[in-house]
């Protein structure tokens, strides 16, 4: 009997071993399929080798969602996990952290722990979180819930390139926030994020444009209060600093279209009507202002009836006339200019442009 045990329990362990060796074999083919119906490529979310990065500025042209924050990265099965877009980061030119929570935090708690600044250095930054109601990335406000939450730190302004303190002063506030309502964070690299916002920086810098005009009198000298009446009748309002009039955008909330800018000093004399302005400044901030409103035609437009109206002479910064010529050689540059934002996502009036030639 012990002849007959022995034997049935070889029995038994060859039939547990052809049983495993069995299931590798299923498992092997089912990979194979399954690379053989992807093309061979293997998706990868996240940091890892192979993850999807944020195009280079000045690389090759961005894929079609180059301009999803890391959080809202396409995952593997797109049809159960649905993109997500937030209406003020961009990844193009924020650095984005991501913050996990278990369960859904009230607003309420998390302005409590909001950092009072909303800057680091000369950078600005945002957190947003996800209402688990709408589904929608949104800044903060009471009376919700939100489920999760990203927070973008600004690459580059015109200020300059994001540099280590910034992004290091950037990690611990967000830390600090993280901890206080329970979250963890995954934060973006430091090293390349500021490599980023170098490429950034360095594009901007090539691409950066404000016209500017001088209007200078060509006998008498000008009151502020006649001045003002002049421009007042090509559209100008007063501005909220002395010594800046405004021609107002159409859309509300959006950067003037054109500063027409004195002597400060002289706005500010006790006597307006006897203070004396000689020079001023017209200029144009070409990245805020969309191309469809053609601001390059109001602006020459503006120089010319100001100094018709003004009896000033057209100048540049070096007290050269500026032509009808000179003005067609301007516009021809802009019209480059502008394309050359409109490749990069950039085109002059739209947020990121707004933001980044800030």
């Amino acid at each position: 009997m012990s002849v007959n045990l022995t034997t049935a329990l070889i029995a038994l362990a060859v039939l547990v071993l052809v049983g495993i060796v069995a299931q590798g074999l299923w498992k092997a083919r089912r990979i194979k399929a399954s690379t053989a119906r992807s093309g061979g490529l293997n998706v990868v979310v996240g940091d890892e080798p192979g993850a999807r990065r944020e195009p280079a500025m000045g690389g090759e042209p961005a894929p079609a969602d180059a301009d999803l924050p890391a959080a809202a990265s396409p995952r593997p099965d797109s049809r159960l996990a649905p993109v997500r877009r937030s209406v003020r980061l961009d990844a193009l030119i924020d650095a984005i952290a991501t913050l996990t929570v278990d369960a859904p935090v009230a607003g309420e708690r998390v302005l409590a722990h909001v950092p009072g600044a909303n800057r680091v250095g000369t950078k600005p930054f945002f957190i947003e979180g996800l209402n688990s109601e709408t589904g929608e990335w949104e800044a903060i406000v009471p009376n919700a819930r939100y489920g999760e939450f990203q927070a973008g730190v600004q690459m580059a302004n015109r200020n300059g390139a994001l540099n280590e303190i910034e992004f290091s002063e950037f990690v611990q506030k967000l830390e600090a926030f993280a901890q206080a309502i329970g979250a963890s964070t995954d934060l973006p690299d430091m090293l390349e994020s500021v490599a980023r916002a170098r490429e950034l920086d360095a594009f901007a810098s090539q691409h950066d444009a404000q016209l500017v005009a001088l209007l200078r009198a060509n006998s008498v000298a000008w009151s502020v209060g006649y001045l003002t009446q002049i421009a007042q009748r090509h559209g100008f309002v007063p501005g909220a600093v002395p010594g800046r009039l405004v021609l107002p955008a159409i859309e509300e909330g959006a950067p003037p279209v054109l500063v027409l800018g004195f002597d400060g000093q002289a706005a500010l004399a006790d006597d307006p009507g006897q203070a004396a302005v000689r020079e001023l400044t017209l200029g144009l901030d070409v990245a805020q202002t969309e191309e469809l409103a053609e601001p390059f035609a109001a602006w020459h437009g503006a120089a010319r009836k100001l100094a018709d109206d003004l009896d000033a002479a057209i100048v540049d910064d070096q007290g050269q006339t500026i032509t009808l010529h000179a003005f067609s050689a301007i516009h021809a540059e802009l019209t480059r200019l502008y394309e050359a934002l409109m490749a990069h996502d950039l085109a002059a009036g739209s947020p990121g442009a707004r933001r980044l030639f800030s």
